[in-house]
């Protein structure tokens, strides 16, 4: 398996983790950046007011959403943009939340994914006083991006597991995981295939 992933990072509305506002996705492709994606996201109610300390955090406001689509309507969006990579994110246990928060808020069955946290993989790999990702991405090279912007923290989360995994020598993600000790987490359900009658 060649170093192939898809980073995402979200930004929410409010303390509640099914509060998504923003959403920011790398692919990843043997190392290389191959497509980006984001949007903004109506939160699902009752999780959808914004809290002055998220907007001062990320710049967020109410407004900025008006006529953006709905979690329900988006989340067929995402899954078909990661295309059953494997998840990575800094600080995975927060964004995995999200998305099963917002699903469960959303009566919505969240399918099964792997997921890698470049957290975990970067206290491995570098010697910092920090692992935020700004400190982080930094030591991989990536820096002067917008911290909280939802592609912009993707991209950076992006830059360290690739500049991790040639540092580290190894062709995949998930030896990646394995060399740093890093778990691979799981989020979601197997769906079951569906079966057609056949006349």
């Amino acid at each position: 398996m060649p170093m192939d992933f898809t980073a995402i990072d979200f930004e929410t509305a409010n303390r509640s983790s099914a509060s998504a506002c923003s959403v920011g996705m790398v692919k990843v492709r043997d190392g290389r950046v191959v497509d980006t994606a984001s949007w903004l996201i109506v939160p699902p109610s009752p999780h959808d007011w914004f809290s002055e300390w998220n907007t001062r955090i990320h710049g967020i406001e109410a407004h900025h959403v008006e006529g953006a689509l709905g979690w329900a309507e988006q989340f067929d969006d995402l899954i078909d943009f990661v295309d059953g990579d494997v998840f990575v994110a800094h600080n995975a246990g927060f964004d995995m939340g999200v998305i099963t928060s917002a699903c469960s808020a959303s009566d919505l069955v969240v399918p099964e994914h792997s997921y890698v946290c470049s957290l975990s993989v970067a206290r491995r790999t570098y010697s910092l006083d920090s692992y935020k990702l700004p400190v982080a991405a930094m030591a991989a090279g990536f820096e002067g991006f917008r911290h909280h912007d939802a592609l912009a923290d993707a991209e950076a989360c992006a830059a360290i597991m690739v500049h991790a995994g040639r540092r580290h020598g190894v062709e995949s993600i998930l030896d990646l995981a394995e060399i740093t000790r890093s778990r691979v987490g799981r989020i979601g359900m197997a769906l079951a295939p569906v079966e057609v009658a056949v006349a």
